[in-house]
């Protein structure tokens, strides 16, 4: 039997589907590359919660806790 490779095949047959395929969406969408504000090079990555680093330029920032940056910030 093949292997799982998705983020959520750590949680096997528990917690129902639909919560892991919230959490799937979410990992999925944090773990990728996303572009830096200030150079616009796409080499951002999670630090920990909320703050995110340019592998680049070294620019450090505040952001959403899955996503550097989010709907509600942008509004404001």
């Amino acid at each position: 039997m093949p292997k799982k490779s998705r983020p959520t095949a750590r949680f096997k047959a528990r917690y129902g589907m639909k919560a892991r395929k919230a959490i799937d969406k979410i990992e999925s969408q944090m773990r990728l590359r996303h572009s830096c504000p200030k150079c616009e090079s796409p080499s951002v990555k999670r630090v920990s919660v909320g703050i995110w680093r340019c592998g680049k330029c070294g620019y450090t920032f505040a952001g959403g806790a899955y996503t550097p940056i989010t709907r509600l910030g942008n509004v404001a």
